[in-house]
């Protein structure tokens, strides 16, 4: 969970600014969501606003990388005009998301950068209003709001939505409309090309590389980090900027549920390693005394209502809780045992034009 503060509803003061080119980053790691992949292509192709191009960074898979070129041949995607451009990168740097994200940065051409997950479709007016966002110069960075779709075909009685970050989703306590926040968060997100040459690239180390525990914050770290180089950066979150991402089975478990909360205490430990516990938990701090509070009352309500699901959804929001709190501390202990490492990667220029 990477919990932006929020402020009240932002509003451009400013005169619209020249629309900027996008492009849009994919990164993708096997072969088991062939069939995502080519649905979060096409629905960049579908935006009602072209992006310039995508490029998909497949992570250290060369079967996957091969067959994407044959999918999409450079020749035949020029073929069909402006927005359709597909390029195939190799991560170039280690195994994980936040290198496969640097290498796309690096190769891209546009003035800002948009994130999108590899098992995930984006409405057709997602860049559109993430482009409205950068009419005001003062905007590095627009993140969107992402909706959970369920492989049961509904959610989890016990599943709170307090938790869906768990499922890499939008989750209740965040504030509707387009507002001002700490930070985007990464599956569905956006930066100017100048963002990552203030504050450097994603850190490797922190987020997930496909096969170890799944850890995430590394978007936390960087929109801290990058506020720090720019103190008058503003980041936005726009909840019409929507896309849809899909869970899986396994995820839609208490197993998982468990694993993954966990996993964000020992991410959280590294975040407040680079930047801080102060600002790096800046966040958490009000979703733990007044979002999940409020959370738990609500399932304990519902539980006396004999509404479904109520009672699992208060014990998920409190088991969520102390095994984030675990990891939390396991997490700080290995750091100040300097056992794990990570670093802001330097990016780019890119090859513009």
């Amino acid at each position: 969970m990477s919990a932006p503060a929020a402020s009240a509803d932002f509003t451009d003061s400013t005169a619209s600014a020249a629309s900027p080119a996008f492009s849009v980053v994919i990164c993708a790691y096997t072969e088991d969501r062939w069939e995502d992949i080519l649905a979060a292509v096409s629905s960049v192709r579908a935006q009602s606003r072209p992006a310039l191009e995508t490029l998909l960074v497949v992570d250290h898979n060369e079967a996957l990388r091969e067959r994407l070129l044959k999918e999409y041949a450079q020749g035949e995607d020029r073929e069909h005009g402006a927005g359709r451009e597909v390029r195939v990168l190799a991560n170039a740097g280690p195994r994980g998301l936040s290198a496969g994200r640097n290498t796309g940065i690096a190769a891209s051409r546009g003035e800002v950068v948009a994130f999108l997950d590899d098992d995930a479709v984006a409405e057709r007016d997602w860049l559109r209003h993430f482009a409205e966002g950068y009419a005001d110069p003062a905007v590095v960075a627009v993140g969107g709001r992402t909706v959970p779709v369920w492989a049961s075909g509904r959610r989890p009685d016990w599943f709170p939505e307090e938790f869906d970050w768990v499922v890499g989703c939008t989750y209740r306590g965040l504030p509707p409309g387009r507002v001002r926040v700490r930070n985007v968060l990464g599956g569905n997100a956006s930066f100017r090309r100048e963002a990552f040459a203030a504050a450097g690239g994603f850190a490797t180390g922190i987020g997930r590389d496909g096969d170890r525990r799944p850890l995430g914050g590394e978007e936390t770290e960087l929109c801290i980090r990058l506020s720090r180089a720019r103190p008058g950066a503003v980041l936005l979150i726009d909840d019409r900027a929507v896309i849809h991402h899909r869970v899986p089975r396994p995820r839609e478990h208490f197993a998982y549920f468990r694993t993954r909360t966990y996993a964000e205490g020992l991410s959280k430990a590294l975040v407040a390693r680079s930047v801080g516990a102060q600002k790096g938990l800046e966040s958490e701090r009000r979703y733990a005394t007044r979002v999940l509070p409020a959370g738990v009352v609500r399932g304990l309500r519902d539980a006396v209502l004999a509404r479904p699901g109520g009672a699992g959804r208060a014990g998920a929001i409190v088991a969520g809780v102390l095994a984030a709190a675990g990891g939390y501390a396991v997490g700080s202990v290995r750091a100040r045992r300097s056992e794990v490492a990570f670093s802001p990667a330097p990016v780019g220029e890119g090859a513009h034009g």
